[in-house]
């Protein structure tokens, strides 16, 4: 066979996890139909949240419910055509969302987690792209004094449970960090254990580079007819058939295309976001990535200008974009800090993929040998990427992994049938 793994999808898992593979001596085809990273793992806040232990878990408190069913939040907003897919994987979202799931959700994904500053920093050094690291934390910031407090006692139990490390700032104190803004703040949970990056996709770009010195082959096409070919696997590009021993599947919210005709109907559902790009008026600065808590929106001040992401819209994935959630933000960030003009000519739009119990799947398809799933990181993607990449390489070629993959196994929703949007 011409390689001994074809990785299809090429976003930070997919790179990643090409990557590792060539360090342990596995000849890799690299499949996509875009250019490297130009999806998902382009358009985010470019933080690596290392104190993300908690993923974004469904609302159960009538008062954001109402807010989110009324069309009042800007964090959270939906399509009502899109509702009959959605329907089977929210209502399990909103299960796996309740108190003693959930905990059980947050213990399993910790480790995981926990392995995102280290894997990166190992890619980071390989591929030469420190000039994209900033190393000071990012803020949580609050309007109110309850809501701070209330974030101040889940930080405190975080560092106890899981070492992650904070600090409170009051807002007099968070005036001087940030001396342009326009509202007084309550204060601001400091997360100083996370990275930042200036340009999360020219990250993307910089290991794709270090992939591609290794050795590593890229195929720019979409890849069909992904089937069993005698003892390995081939799929068809642009009418021709390229064969491995193996196949790994990191097409993110694509995936389906590729495994639904293998028999494998995941419940995976998306949450898009957007972003755009500011200049700042006057001689008006922002230091550091802050995110707003009782919003539901970042400001960070990347390389190509401040960017503003979107919190949450559970839409279709092809769907038209919509203008709402970016209005929303941009309105409410306009009155807090002195945004300039938008440098973009329209928004970026991305679709994260997600499962209803908020962890990732990574490892072997259950019913076909030689077969694996990096996908369904949600808002961690960028976050995890590295790590689910070397923990998809340690377990192919028999290494021990680093943490137990067991509660992110695919076999975990095989059989059971879900609606997906």
């Amino acid at each position: 066979m011409a390689q001994d793994v074809l990785v299809i999808g090429a976003g930070i898992v997919g790179i990643s996890t090409a990557i590792h593979l060539l360090r342990r001596g596995r000849s890799v085809l690299l499949i996509d139909k875009n250019q490297p990273g130009k999806e998902t793992s382009f358009g985010n806040a470019g933080i690596i949240q290392r104190e993300g232990v908690r993923p974004h878990a469904f609302p159960r408190d009538l008062a954001t419910l109402m807010q989110v069913g009324l069309h009042l939040s800007t964090a959270a907003r939906y399509d009502p055509l899109a509702l009959p897919r959605f329907a089977p994987a929210l209502l399990r979202y909103w299960w796996e969302s309740s108190p003693n799931h959930y905990a059980h959700v947050v213990k399993s994904y910790a480790p995981l987690i926990g392995r995102s500053i280290e894997e990166h920093a190992d890619l980071i050094a390989a591929s030469g792209a420190e000039d994209l690291i900033v190393k000071k934390g990012w803020f949580l910031i609050f309007r109110t004094d309850h809501a701070l407090k209330e974030e101040a006692a889940k930080a405190k139990s975080d560092l106890e449970l899981y070492g992650i490390n904070h600090r409170v700032v009051d807002g007099a104190e968070f005036a001087q960090i940030e001396p342009h803004l326009k509202e007084k703040l309550a204060g601001a949970i400091h997360w100083t254990d996370p990275w930042t990056v200036r340009d999360p996709g020219a990250l993307v770009a910089k290991y794709f580079e270090l992939y591609k010195s290794m050795g590593g082959q890229f195929l720019a096409g979409e890849a069909k007819g992904l089937e069993q070919d005698g003892e390995g696997w081939s799929t068809s590009v642009s009418g021709t058939r390229h064969k491995a021993r193996e196949a790994v599947i990191t097409l993110g919210p694509w995936a389906p295309e590729v495994l639904d005709p293998l028999g494998y109907r995941l419940p995976l559902f998306v949450k898009r976001g957007y972003h755009m790009h500011y200049g700042a008026q006057g001689d008006a600065k922002l230091n550091n990535w802050m995110i707003d808590a009782e919003v539901g929106y970042c400001l960070a001040p990347m390389e190509k200008g401040i960017r503003l992401t979107t919190g949450a819209e559970f839409a279709l994935r092809d769907a038209a974009p919509t203008p709402i959630q970016l209005g929303r933000a941009e309105r409410t960030a306009r009155a807090l800090f002195p945004l300039g003009e938008r440098l973009d000519p329209h928004p970026w739009k991305g679709a994260r993929p997600c499962t209803p119990d908020m962890m990732p799947i990574i490892g072997p398809a259950p019913r076909h040998r030689g077969l694996w799933v990096g996908i369904g990181h949600a808002h961690h993607g960028f976050t995890l990427g590295p790590a689910t990449g070397h923990l998809l390489a340690q377990t192919m070629t028999g290494e021990k992994p680093a943490i137990d993959i067991t509660p992110f196994a695919m076999d975990r929703f095989v059989g059971t049938y879900s609606g997906r949007g």
